[in-house]
């Protein structure tokens, strides 16, 4: 069996994941996340590459980059996923199914959080189960690829 490769994506400010918002987010840190995260994707038979950034521009570069090269994303795009046409943009233009993802239920937090101007183009989205966000997009990509 081929082993299928997988991005996933971090926006800005989930590098602070363990040190901003506890409440929301918890105190475990992103960097440990990030190690299950691989972990489970392995476990799935993938192989697994993270990227982080807190620019808008590296993110749409790294998805124009996936083409060819991953077989599913996993993104969570942060603050980016309420007002980031050019990122909901740069999606629709790679042909691979992403799964949008938040730790937070962003339809329980403030209400410009409420709308994702990116899940009209991602294959589906899972908010709300804090890192267990990331191991159920990963289980549903395994069954879209």
């Amino acid at each position: 069996m081929d082993h299928k490769k997988i991005l996933i994506l971090l926006g800005p400010n989930l590098n602070m994941v363990g040190v901003r918002e506890k409440g929301v987010y918890g105190d475990e840190t992103s960097e440990s996340i990030n190690r299950q995260i691989e972990e489970y994707a392995k476990s799935l038979g993938y192989e697994c590459d993270i990227f982080q950034s807190n620019h808008e521009g590296e993110l749409i570069d790294r998805i124009h980059a996936a083409r060819n090269v991953y077989d599913g994303v996993v993104i969570n795009a942060g603050a980016l996923t309420h007002y980031s046409y050019a990122l909901r943009d740069a999606i629709a233009s790679v042909r691979i199914p992403f799964i949008e993802v938040h730790m937070s239920n962003i339809y329980a937090r403030e209400e410009f959080r409420h709308k994702s101007v990116i899940s009209g183009v991602c294959a589906g989205q899972i908010a709300g189960f804090g890192k267990n966000s990331y191991f159920l997009a990963l289980q549903a990509l395994h069954d879209l690829i």
